[in-house]
């Protein structure tokens, strides 16, 4: 399984040196990356993957605060994107089920339009989701039944946690939905500055690739991180690829 850094781990460098960004993870030893709010820097994006040979099989963008949603796809085409992750619908949404009916449609017509390019939509929690109970289930798996069948999930294992969650249980539940999973470790609580390269914390890492068994990708993240970031996500991958069988790729 391909190894992405979400790029909000490193949004300071990106800010300041998008280029040589992408060329230090690429040295790194990353060959994925899932970009954030590409759609405003595209062009760019695109030229530093084409000189680094790095692709992005998922991106981060706000399908559900966006009007113009065209914009979006047509980047996302552009730059080899085949999934449109939504990255985040604030914690007062997902206290009901009429507020998280309401995120499924707006979702699922963002899909539809995301099938005019090609592209699959899909959705990324946090812990929110996770602590609201609705009918019996975490609101998250309540949402994830009101989706079309073409849309996908990105969990976010270690919110799945922090959510009082856990996160093995979780992702065998949610089953064929999920195709990505944020890969990040810690002591399991909302200072994102505590948190760990992967292997490093509570998480039990390895437990929850294995449960995820339809992924397409582990993307590696970190909300915060108190030392050399670059460091954290190079000690992460290290980590990963220990994992896996002789010849895998990052």
């Amino acid at each position: 399984m391909p190894y992405a850094v979400q790029l909000y781990t490193v949004r300071d460098a990106v800010e300041q040196d998008l280029p040589g960004t992408i060329k230090r993870l690429a040295e790194i030893g990353f060959t994925q990356v899932e970009p954030y709010n590409f759609a405003a820097r595209v062009e760019e994006f695109a030229q530093a993957f084409a000189e680094n040979g790095i692709t992005a099989a998922t991106g981060h963008a706000p399908l559900l605060m966006t009007e113009d949603k065209d914009e979006i796809f047509a980047a996302a085409k552009q730059l080899g994107i085949g999934t449109v992750i939504d990255p985040y619908v604030p914690a007062e949404h997902w206290q009901d089920a009429e507020s998280i009916g309401n995120i499924a449609r707006q979702l699922n017509a963002a899909a539809r339009k995301g099938s005019e390019y090609g592209i699959r939509v899909g959705y990324h929690n946090h812990q929110w989701e996770l602590e609201s109970i609705i009918e019996g289930r975490t609101a998250l798996e309540y949402f994830a039944d009101l989706l079309d069948p073409e849309l996908v999930l990105e969990v976010d294992t270690y919110w799945v946690a922090v959510g009082s969650q856990d996160p093995v249980d979780i992702l065998t539940k949610l089953g064929n939905r999920v195709i990505a999973i944020h890969i990040k470790d810690g002591p399991v609580d909302t200072d994102t500055k505590a948190q760990l390269p992967a292997g490093q914390g509570k998480i039990p890492v390895a437990e929850v690739i294995a449960a995820a068994k339809h992924l397409e990708v582990g993307v590696v993240e970190f909300d915060d991180y108190a030392g050399d970031v670059f460091d954290g996500v190079a000690q992460s991958l290290a980590f990963l690829n220990s994992l896996e069988p002789a010849g895998a790729k990052a």
